[in-house]
């Protein structure tokens, strides 16, 4: 009798709650990556509480998911997002759709904010953060979100790049100082705009 094919562990997506086991060691390795860039400006400790500021429920659906990529039995990338309900921060009239803010820069349309995109140290280079993005914006989008709002930090160059590289619109000036701006906001629109017609 011959042996049964071998089956190989393919990367595949799975949603989990904040407060699940898989999800420490995503969150222990973004505090370490932030303490290390931002060293001089926060303790590990401040971060390890940013990282949980938000209430687990933000990152279930209906209104929010949290997904890892999981291979070989282990956690190798993940991200989340939740629903943006806080005002904005950055030039809207960078938008490619300006008029999605009121005046006290609070979206007036259903916007997902990500959060939490992470690559484990050992699986970087692989291309596993794009995909991390496109199956957030899916889920997203599937869940009534036509717009995503994100923002990054001054020092990390590789994430705004990315963030670039997959359409997403920088909503500052990459010229000006970015230690000065801060957070790094940027947005993407994941339905096409469809101008109105004149009757």
């Amino acid at each position: 009798m011959s042996a049964p094919p071998t089956v190989v562990d393919r990367a595949r997506f799975r949603s989990v709650p904040q407060h699940h086991p898989s999800v420490r060691p995503m969150l222990d390795e973004l505090a370490v990556e932030y303490a290390t860039r931002y060293a001089d400006e926060l303790k590990i400790a401040e971060l390890r509480a940013e990282l949980g500021r938000y209430p687990a429920h933000e990152f279930a659906p209906p209104r929010g998911e949290l997904v890892l990529l999981i291979e070989g039995g282990g956690a190798v990338a993940g991200g989340a997002f939740r629903r943006r309900t806080e005002p904005e921060v950055g030039d809207i009239t960078l938008s490619d759709r300006p008029g999605s803010r009121d005046e006290r820069g609070a979206t007036i349309v259903p916007t997902a904010e990500l959060k939490r995109i992470w690559t484990h140290s050992a699986h970087r280079r692989r291309g596993l953060a794009r995909r991390v993005l496109a199956e957030l914006e899916r889920r997203a989008l599937a869940a009534g979100y036509p717009r995503i709002y994100l923002t990054t930090g001054p020092r990390q160059p590789e994430a705004a790049a990315l963030y670039v590289a997959t359409g997403y619109t920088p909503l500052f000036d990459p010229a000006a100082d970015l230690e000065q701006l801060g957070h790094l906001p940027f947005e993407k629109w994941l339905v096409p705009h469809v101008p109105p017609t004149e009757s």
